[in-house]
């Protein structure tokens, strides 16, 4: 017994900010951030839109390319840094809006790798028999954690949703393997320092925008490389493929000159691998299932090919999934 995703779904908001835009907000160029990440535009929720606002379509999207109800589901499992509220989880709230009465539904946190992380749980639960039908959803409203003076984090992100159905299977096609990691001895990296209970809210706290992305964006950049290489050659290694193998790559979003390098490094051809960062920034814990929801929707995905998915995210967390679809 395996699982499979049986359907996918995307949202982004309404709204698009450009770079041009930014060069109005903080002093950047548009240029300059094109140059060093690859990123034209993204997307921002409105004020009324929370992490489960964006959850919602994109869920429904992928309960209706599974041909399956929401009260068919017996598992949602939610990845975000930026949920609705510290609790009830995001997922709780999800479940409701959807109607799914019949599944546990919770939260996880491992930042931009949090759909793989999830996935692989979804994963456990229906290989051990405890599930039969999941709902994977990452959903980020990364706007709402940026310091819009901060020109070296404000430029780099974005908000969206994306969610997958994983279903139990049989046979050679589905989720072949997962791999997760995590180093916390670098948590300083990336990391929001202000709002939880270490640093909990207060008025000199709101004062030193301790409730904002810190990044160490250059040392960052060097662990994310290698990290993204690491994973992928230990998912080539564990199902005895070499990466020509492999029909698509589909990476976290985080930047394209971090992408580039990587497949660079494999020797995989930048035409089978999913970008989509130019038009959505990061999206954390959603850049991966909208990417692949995407690909999907555009006849990338074809049955029997073998798609690979990492991310690496704060924490330091990193993480790789094999699929044959």
């Amino acid at each position: 017994m395996k699982s499979r995703i049986s359907g996918t779904g995307s949202y982004l908001p309404k709204r698009i900010m450009s770079n041009r835009e930014l060069e109005r907000i903080v002093e950047t160029t548009e240029n300059w951030i094109l140059e060093r990440t690859g990123i034209r535009e993204r997307r921002i929720a409105d004020e009324t839109e929370a992490a489960s606002d964006l959850a919602l379509p994109a869920a429904r999207l992928a309960l209706e390319a599974a041909r399956i109800d929401a009260n068919d589901l017996d598992l949602i499992i939610v990845a975000t840094t930026t949920p609705d509220m510290f609790f009830p989880s995001t997922a709780c709230i999800l479940q409701a809006q959807l109607g799914a009465g019949q599944a546990a539904a919770f939260d996880i946190s491992a930042a931009c790798s949090g759909f793989v992380y999830a996935m692989s749980i979804a994963d456990q639960f229906i290989r051990n028999g405890t599930s039969n039908r999941a709902l994977v959803v990452g959903t980020e409203v990364m706007s709402r954690i940026l310091d819009w003076t901060d020109r070296n984090t404000c430029v780099l992100f974005g908000d969206g949703a994306g969610a997958a159905v994983i279903e139990k299977t049989k046979g050679d096609h589905g989720i072949l393997s997962t791999h997760l990691h995590s180093d916390g001895r670098l948590w300083n990296l990336i990391h929001v320092p202000g709002g939880g209970s270490r640093i909990p809210p207060s008025i000199s706290m709101l004062a030193e925008r301790k409730q904002f992305i810190k990044m160490k964006g250059n040392e960052t950049f060097k662990v994310a490389v290698r990290t993204f290489e690491d994973a992928v050659n230990e998912t080539l290694k564990a199902a005895h493929i070499r990466p020509s193998d492999l029909s698509l790559l589909i990476p976290h979003q985080a930047n394209i000159r971090i992408i580039m390098a990587v497949a660079e490094r494999l020797g995989i051809p930048m035409d089978k691998v999913v970008v989509n960062v130019d038009r959505c920034g990061n999206t954390s814990a959603a850049s991966i299932p909208i990417a692949l929801d995407e690909a999907v929707r555009q006849g990338r995905i074809n049955d029997g090919d073998l798609v690979l998915f990492e991310a690496f995210g704060a924490g330091l967390t990193w993480a790789s999934a094999l699929v044959r679809w």
